[in-house]
């Protein structure tokens, strides 16, 4: 097994390996010498960069890192929705005024979250949350595959979902259908108690339609790991919203990424050592 982040090295590694690993790139300009070259393993969960069909030609498999974000991401929601439930906002302002006064608060507990997007995270999100007896609602482009919520829609259904959604997460990816997905109407549709958590990307989101909708109380509070534009700029209103609360896109951050993507290449290395010929099934296979 060869790993894939030093190119000046890689063809020659490439003439024995039969595993590489890494970003991809060097491994691929280098497939004519990776003759026993079996499995690519993405350290990534996008494999956007890469040209599959070269891989493909060459008979070489290829995963990614999917759902090696799950964890942390899903800890990142379930802290976001019970920090607006329990209005952890104003405790710490009552905290910097030196203030002891009691304040009514919600619970997460017998509410409907909706997440959209039913993918490595999103599937990650909603597991994350069953320990707090939510109804969930699960968004999709393939509902007839089911899903881990309580109910699945289709992207035709979603104001269906919307109109009975407290919390609505969202984790899907950014595609054609979900730039701008939960714009003004939508936001109309959701009840105005309802939050919003953003762990896709920031386009999903019209961001002036959700300043709008803020600014009016037509919902209680956002939750952005992700914003458009990205990074944020220091005057755009968003920034002085006191019912939004901003990351700089790290809920996907974790200090255990890279002993997650080791733990799914070694499971792939042990399928490939056990199989005799052809490549067995791999986790996360792409090619």
């Amino acid at each position: 097994m060869v790993l894939a982040d030093t190119p000046e090295r890689e063809r020659e590694a490439l003439c024995t390996a039969d595993v590489a690993a890494g970003e991809g790139v060097a491994v691929e300009q280098h497939l004519d010498a990776a003759e026993s070259l079996r499995l690519f393993a993405g350290v990534y969960a996008g494999t956007g960069h890469l040209d599959l069909d070269a891989f493909e030609a060459a008979d070489v498999a290829v995963t990614n890192a999917s759902g090696v974000h799950g964890p942390n991401v899903s800890e990142y929601v379930a802290g976001a929705l019970v920090s607006m439930a329990r209005d952890f906002r104003r405790a710490t302002r009552q905290q910097d005024r030196r203030e002891w006064r009691a304040y009514r608060t919600r619970e997460l507990y017998d509410s409907t979250v909706t997440v959209v997007g039913l993918g490595a995270i999103g599937t990650a999100v909603v597991e994350g949350l069953e320990p707090f007896g939510v109804e969930t609602l699960g968004v999709r482009y393939t509902p007839e595959k089911g899903g881990p919520t309580d109910e699945v829609f289709g992207f035709d259904e979603l104001h269906d979902a919307l109109a009975r959604t407290d919390h609505l997460v969202l984790a899907c990816p950014l595609t054609d259908a979900t730039e701008g997905l939960i714009d003004r109407t939508a936001l109309r549709t959701l009840p105005p108690d309802a939050t919003l958590v953003n762990v896709a990307r920031g386009p999903v989101v019209d961001t002036d339609d959700l300043v709008y909708a803020l600014r009016w109380n037509r919902i209680r509070g956002a939750f952005l790991d992700v914003t458009d534009p990205e990074p944020l700029p220091e005057d755009h209103p968003l920034w002085g919203l006191d019912d939004v609360r901003i990351t700089p896109h790290n809920a996907g951050h974790t200090p255990r990424y890279f002993d997650r993507v080791a733990e799914m290449l070694a499971g792939n290395v042990a399928r490939l050592a056990s199989a005799d010929g052809d490549v067995p099934e791999l986790e996360n296979r792409v090619v």
